[in-house]
């Protein structure tokens, strides 16, 4: 994702379109994040799955969600869907391992909601988690805030 959003930074600066970065994104405390800039919420070994609003935010207006199946396994940092946006399409990487067991079918006619609220109705993926100690390779929102902060600036 990093290389298509540089690759959007340096064609905007050619073609002199300015570029705008809010500079912080905004991070909920109780979730934990993956270094592809997804979110998870765990209670229990049920969890709840999204993009980060930092994510959204350098993807712009969302205009599709590719969904996976309800029953469907996924894989902690393996694909399971993608994003597609007006400036570039981006996998979504799952932060966990598990079976889906539920899909947010709103974003099917509301791919919006993932921009316009990321971390409640713009959820992807309920998952069944297999394994929950994958949970504590994930960073807290501290760290999560200090990895985006160093990633924009560089």
């Amino acid at each position: 994702m990093a290389s298509r959003l540089l690759w959007a930074s340096k064609a905007a600066s050619y073609l002199k379109i300015s570029t705008f970065n809010r500079g912080f994104a905004s991070v909920v405390k109780d979730l934990k994040y993956a270094e592809s800039h997804e979110w998870v919420k765990v209670k229990g070994n049920s969890a709840t799955v999204g993009i980060t609003d930092h994510a959204q935010d350098h993807l712009g207006d969302v205009v599709y969600v590719e969904l996976p199946e309800v029953g469907a396994t996924v894989t902690q940092g393996s694909s399971f869907g993608a994003v597609e946006s007006v400036k570039a399409t981006s996998d979504i990487n799952s932060p966990v391992s598990g079976k889906v067991v539920e899909v947010n079918e709103e974003l099917s006619s509301s791919p919006g909601l993932v921009n316009g609220s990321p971390y409640e109705n713009g959820w992807i993926i309920k998952v069944e988690i297999s394994d929950t100690n994958e949970v504590s390779s994930l960073m807290d929102c501290e760290q999560y805030s200090k990895f985006c902060e160093e990633e924009d600036n560089h």
